[in-house]
């Protein structure tokens, strides 16, 4: 049992948390029953026999009747401007469509904005490109050119990796068959050169810079949609993984309006096209931008936080993009379409990043006091970074960075060891360990069973030592923490959850070994805030620390694996204050 120390009567907390199941989190995952907070911090934890000391006149008591309370959830890679902005945009809503099907949603939108004219562009999310490829084929500009409308169209895939466009939103962007693929991109062609309408990674910046800027004005509002679904996730941390100055000037001014109700630290993207003119200069800008927002964490009271880099090593594994950097190639279908058969190709990616320009670009961003965050997917790319990374600890020994590898979807099994050696955080996305069509159907047979059976490798990795955080990567799927959870638990979706995939993928993804349910919960909160140098004030519930807390409606620890993704948070405190509660939890009358 913790107890608070000083005199034998302490001071009346504000808040009295009692009668729980209360998950700490903390070196011994111990549980306990009560919990006091005072201006923000935690001053008691305990049982409910010693609690009562802190109840004064002014004390809120709040009776948690038994249902589990655990640290604030800390998500380590999300995407929280695109987030916020998709709750606002016309969305395809991560189902699969044909090609008739995605038509027939868009028109629908362009139907529902009947006074907007011919140069008003709709902007589409949430497309599921795997899921129209595995049931039609891979749509082009023909697909959008066929709608009633002369506005232009840009359909984001759920991955964000992907965009399909019309010829009229191409034709204002300027791209023509002679357009060059960019740094850390690509342009599909037709046979001719021709563009097809559908753009990879970076390419897609060439549509997107012909779109009108999104007003401040519009930012905020994005930025307030997306903290509404985060509390109401039970997150009270979250890193937005690829941010720029109009996400930390929106959320600054949501912070100063008084209606920050997350603890909010963004990794400054790093352009590809920038670091290959002059690395030292891009990490210089991104010093300056983060000295204007970045704030200490040393106050209960929410902030802002700017100091990761992030840097897009590779793109995804899902045919027909493959653009994840692999060792190997990629399958192809030798065969046909009535009798397949799988053999490796000659195709196996891309690494945006040379080796000599990551080294140079990670030894300057550390230098100058950013810790890094890689999205790599691929196992080339895996291994690439732990290779800069393993140079970087050895001409900066002692230096307490916090490298971080995102994703980590394919891992050559002689890697897993390397994390734990090099202080390595693998951070994963634990709901694409599921059957799903981007990983049946876009990967399966591309992969060859080899690396099939290691897809996903969080047991592997945390069986070999490594300290796994937890990144959502929403929008990138429906937000749904605890749905991630069951899976990193189980490796298997939920075919009654309406984030999930229904009975054909309910299936186990492969024999990775299953994470235990302590550890699922350690990553999601102690090992992402470790991640982001956070670990001394959240992510576990402790005398000192920050009241950063939820309340859950089922017990995470005891019922039944089946049940865990239909877990609901029924509240959620921030530095003390509560900043979200259930119907179910709020007072009848």
């Amino acid at each position: 049992m913790q107890v608070a120390c000083g005199g034998s009567m302490p001071q009346g907390a504000d808040t009295v948390l009692r009668n729980g199941f209360v998950y700490t989190v903390d070196s011994a995952d111990s549980v306990q029953q009560a919990v006091a907070v005072r201006a923000g911090r935690i001053v008691y934890v305990g049982a409910d026999s010693g609690v009562q000391r802190y109840v004064g006149a002014r004390t809120e008591v709040i009776d948690l009747k038994g249902r589990m309370m655990m640290p604030g959830l800390v998500d380590g890679h999300l995407h929280v401007m695109s987030g916020g902005s998709q709750r606002l945009m016309c969305s395809l809503d991560y189902k699969t469509h044909t090609i008739a099907q995605l038509q027939e949603k868009i028109q629908a939108c362009l139907d529902s904005e009947p006074a907007k004219g011919p140069d008003h562009w709709l902007e589409v999310s949430s497309w599921d490109r795997q899921g129209t490829v595995s049931v039609d084929a891979d749509p082009t500009r023909a697909a959008l050119d066929a709608l009633r409308t002369q506005r232009p169209i840009l359909v984001h895939s759920t991955d964000h990796h992907s965009a399909l466009t019309n010829s009229r939103s191409m034709a204002l962007a300027g791209i023509t068959a002679a357009t060059p693929d960019p740094v850390g991109g690509k342009i599909g062609r037709e046979a001719g050169g021709q563009p097809t309408g559908i753009f990879e990674d970076a390419g897609i910046a060439l549509v997107s810079a012909a779109m009108p800027a999104p007003t401040h004005e519009d930012d905020v509002r994005s930025a307030k949609a997306a903290l509404d679904a985060i509390r109401r996730q039970g997150v009270t941390t979250f890193m937005d993984a690829s941010s720029d100055e109009r996400a930390l000037r929106a959320f600054t001014t949501v912070q100063r309006s008084g209606e920050l109700t997350a603890r909010a630290l963004f990794a400054i993207m790093i352009d590809p096209d920038k670091v290959a003119k002059d690395p030292n200069k891009a990490i210089a800008a991104a010093r300056a931008l983060a000295a204007s927002y970045d704030q200490p964490a040393s106050e209960p009271a929410p902030g802002i936080g700017a100091r990761h880099i992030k840097i897009m090593m590779d793109g995804v594994l899902q045919a027909p993009a493959q653009t994840a950097a692999m060792l190997a190639p990629y399958h192809v279908n030798v065969g046909t379409g009535g009798a397949p058969r799988w053999a490796p190709g000659t195709h196996s990616g891309d690494v945006y990043f040379p080796p000599d320009t990551l080294k140079s670009l990670l030894l300057a961003a550390v230098e100058a006091g950013f810790d890094p965050h890689v999205h790599a997917i691929g196992d080339r790319a895996v291994r690439q970074t732990l290779d800069v990374y393993e140079t970087l600890r050895a001409r900066l020994p002692g230096n307490d960075v916090r490298a971080a590898i995102a994703h980590c979807e394919t891992v050559d099994p002689a890697d897993f060891g390397r994390f734990k050696a090099l202080g390595v955080i693998p951070v994963m996305s634990f709901q694409w360990a599921q059957e799903a069509p981007y990983s049946v159907d876009g990967m399966k047979n591309q992969l060859g069973p080899e690396r099939y059976a290691r897809l996903e490798p969080e047991g592997s990795l945390h069986n070999a030592g490594a300290r796994i955080a937890y990144g959502s990567d929403w929008p990138i799927d429906p937000f749904a923490e605890f749905l991630a959870l069951k899976i990193g638990v189980t490796r298997r979706g939920d075919p009654t959850h309406p984030a999930s995939f229904g009975p054909a993928y309910a299936g186990r993804l492969n024999d990775d070994p299953l994470l235990p349910r302590s550890v699922a919960l350690r990553a999601i909160t102690m090992s992402s805030a470790y991640q982001l140098r956070l670990e001394k004030v959240v992510g576990s519930i402790e005398i000192g620390k920050f009241a950063d807390m939820v309340v859950l409606d089922q017990n995470f620890l005891q019922i039944p694996e089946d049940d865990l993704g239909k877990i609901h948070v029924l509240m959620t405190l921030v530095g003390g204050k509560v900043v979200y509660t259930a119907d179910s939890m709020r007072p009848k009358g």
